[in-house]
């Protein structure tokens, strides 16, 4: 069935979940339920899963995936109000992990309405949660070229962004921009070089739909939601398959590794200025997807403990290639320490 397609780094995942039969578990980005399902599979009768996602097409093809699951509960809303979703839902239950698999997914891609894609024509939509927000076409209408190109250097890191941008209003001018097909010629035209065996729109669309879904800035307060839902212990893992989802995670891991600048000189640490993270070996995965550099770093947190958050900048998806070509997986683990 398309909507019960494979999830990536599945084995990975779920062994840094390091899974409890009774555990209460966050699939933050539910999709079609692919990692959900393993994790079900994994827990005992009186484990659960708390499954969230914006999309609400994701959420209905749960229901009806999962409709006799009673240990699942599914929840449209953006994991950047996670922070808030947990304790509401968890009746008390401590968060055992948290996980995160970032980007796209592949139904979104494959549906032409959504606007995703640059392969197959529809309209200019892009958004995550389509009942929300404005579609790109709305925000390109308006946007000044500087402000387009700002966004399409920043999220997409497209080195042509001016050229782009000037091109996207030359065209709206003459009628408005609606259609996916239509974005991808005018962006086509405007980069005259590109990478072998990828679209000239790649950058640009990557970065249309990364700045109208506010995808880094929930990034950012989803992480933040989860250290501080999770439990004593608790375990949290993200996929990424773009180079700036990728650095956002490491920062943040990064950040919540280290004592607070202001207090780090100190002889003896504070319980709140301590490292909420701190790094230890992580054993390698049995089933290691190519290109997984085994036993890399993982990190406890200080105070009640965390731990390992997986980072790996991962290989395309069974997506379009041209939108997300990744290179093959990494792994970076953190774990939470006690205050000592």
């Amino acid at each position: 069935m398309g909507d019960e397609h494979t999830p990536v780094l599945a084995a990975e995942a779920l062994a840094g979940l390091a899974l409890e039969a009774d555990g209460y578990y966050v699939d933050a980005t539910f999709g079609r339920g692919g990692h959900t399902a393993l994790i079900l599979q994994a827990l005992g009768r009186e484990g659960s899963v708390l499954a969230i996602d914006r999309d609400p097409q994701a959420i209905a093809a749960g229901a009806k995936r999962f409709a006799d699951e009673v240990r699942l509960t599914l929840v449209h809303a953006s994991f950047a109000d996670l922070g808030a979703l947990v304790p509401l839902h968890a009746e008390g239950r401590a968060c055992r992990g948290v996980l995160f698999d970032l980007g796209v997914s592949s139904p979104q891609l494959d549906d032409a309405r959504r606007g995703f894609s640059f392969r197959a024509d529809g309209p200019l939509d892009m958004r995550m949660d389509p009942t929300r927000g404005e579609p790109v076409a709305a925000w390109l209408a308006r946007a000044s070229v500087d402000e387009i190109r700002e966004v399409i250097a920043t999220f997409g890191e497209e080195r042509f962004a001016r050229r782009v941008a000037r091109a996207i209003v030359e065209a709206r001018a003459q009628r408005p921009l609606a259609r996916t097909a239509e974005l991808a010629q005018v962006v086509a035209n405007a980069v005259r070089t590109r990478e072998p065996g990828k679209h000239p729109a790649t950058r640009t669309f990557q970065a249309l739909r990364m700045f109208i879904n506010d995808e880094l800035g929930s990034l950012e307060r989803g992480l933040a939601g989860a250290l501080a839902t999770l439990a004593t212990g608790g375990r949290l893992v993200a996929i990424t398959f773009h180079s700036l989802e990728d650095r956002a995670v490491k920062r943040f891991m990064q950040r919540e590794s280290q004592p607070d600048p202001a207090l780090a000189r100190l002889p003896v640490l504070p319980p709140p200025a301590a490292p909420r993270l701190r790094q230890s070996p992580v054993p390698p995965s049995s089933a290691r997807s190519p290109g997984c550099a085994p036993g890399r770093p993982s990190s406890r947190r200080n105070g009640p403990r965390r731990s390992p958050a997986t980072s790996p900048n991962a290989s395309p998806r069974s997506k379009e290639t041209g939108h997300d070509q990744r290179p093959q997986p990494q792994q970076a683990r953190y774990r939470r320490a006690p205050h000592g």
